[in-house]
């Protein structure tokens, strides 16, 4: 066998609990077959705050020593399966904002897996997943997100059922037999046993070849060579300074009195080219502009500051900046103007306002589509600070036939 690297892609406290569950099993299972294993986490819990994607890897060898050998580096430089709890992941992530925007397969090393737990159909979550040089494979495992995550467990068979899978996939890591035994002793038997078994059994795969999925340019860096590196450890930040939209700043200038009456060309602060926050979102605001009365709250209370402010005093959600906590749909004081709505049913990261100003018909089509589409997803609802009833310990077997 050698040595087998797994990672589980979550989103930080909110799912941590269910990858641990992963990743310790793993190793469980392991020592059932006379091999060695450890799992350990990319980050600790300071990171992990308000669900920007974190990690965790289980990493199983033959011998000590191989292990050790492959745990000299801090961090998996490829792995044979990487498994995504939240399928708005695919879209990349950035994990600590030092390297910028990742896509989610970037370590699945060649003929590797990519396993998803998601709604979607295997060609939508390609159009979202970067292209790679190298064949792998998609591998969905169907069901919602689940919250299941530092403080709290939502025992909904997702841990199980991405096990289950594992074994299909990875058959050379552990035989389905050992992922079962690891379960029941830690006391997870009776249906959980069968819904990680039915996973198995009925899993299927999809081939994704090289040059297929999302056409969009990860971020990439040039390290500085020994005769451009300046002495000591230097971080350069973001220029002062404001952006506008249409007219240029002008010496005096003052955004806030300027915004009353939009005489000024709006207000759009000045946001870092590289460091991008949309991948912590599994929501995104949709915002009615014929209804916005201009209260200002949104673009005071946003934590993230991604609120433009529009040449006719309007606000517009900046998608790259946003990272979809909600408050902004909190604390709007008019029924319906901001509506959450799941990250999934989007393709970019484009102005609404400027569609809505090229086609105010057409934007309110759009608008009313998602609205409805998410309200028919209402229990599906994924973000842990908008909706707490996501936690609520409901027992639900994603895949139909489990309990037969």
């Amino acid at each position: 066998m050698s040595t087998v690297a797994v990672e589980v892609v979550y989103r930080g406290i909110f799912q941590k609990t269910l990858a641990r569950n992963i990743v310790r099993t793993i190793v469980f299972a392991a020592r059932k077959e006379g091999k060695i294993g450890t799992a350990f986490g990319r980050y600790g819990d300071s990171p992990e705050r308000n669900g920007i994607p974190a990690k965790q890897f289980a990493i199983v060898s033959d011998s000590p020593e191989e292990l050790e050998e492959n745990l000299a580096v801090y961090e998996a430089r490829e792995v044979d399966v990487t498994i995504n709890v939240d399928d708005t992941m695919c879209k990349g992530i950035e994990s600590w904002a030092w390297y910028g925007l990742q896509p989610i397969n970037a370590l699945t090393k060649p003929g590797g897996t990519l396993i998803v737990t998601s709604r979607q159909e295997a060609d939508a979550l390609i159009e979202d997943i970067h292209q790679k040089d190298t064949a792998y494979n998609l591998a969905i495992v169907p069901a919602s997100t689940s919250f299941s995550g530092l403080w709290v467990y939502k025992d909904d068979h997702t841990d199980v059922r991405i096990l289950g899978a594992l074994a299909r996939v990875c058959p050379e890591l552990v035989s389905l037999d050992s992922m079962l035994a690891a379960l029941e002793d830690q006391g997870w038997g009776g249906l959980k046993l069968t819904s990680a078994r039915n996973t198995h059994d009925r899993l299927s795969t999809r081939p994704v070849e090289p040059g297929e999925g999302s056409e969009d340019e990860p971020f990439s860096f040039d390290l500085p060579g020994w005769k451009s590196m300046e002495e000591g450890l230097v971080i350069r930040g973001v220029e002062e300074g404001t952006g506008f939209r249409g007219v240029a700043q002008g010496d005096g200038y003052d955004p806030i009195n300027s915004v009353a009456d939009g005489s000024h060309g709006g207000f759009e602060p000045t946001r870092s080219a590289v460091f991008k926050k949309f991948s912590t979102r599994s929501m995104r605001p949709v915002i009615n502009f014929d209804t916005c009365i201009k209260c200002t709250l949104c673009w005071l209370q946003c934590p993230d500051t991604c609120f433009d402010v529009t040449p006719d005093g309007l606000y517009d959600a900046n998608m790259e900046a946003c990272c979809g906590c909600a408050v902004c749909e909190a604390v709007c004081p008019v029924a319906d103007c901001i509506t959450m709505v799941n990250e999934s049913e989007f393709n970019d990261n484009n102005s609404q306002w400027e569609h809505w100003t090229q086609d105010k018909e057409g934007y309110h089509r759009w608008m009313a589509d998602l609205i409805q589409v998410q309200k028919d997803k209402d229990a599906t609802r994924s973000h842990g600070y908008h909706s707490p009833g996501t936690y609520e310990a409901e027992s639900e077997v994603a895949m139909a036939g489990d309990d037969d």
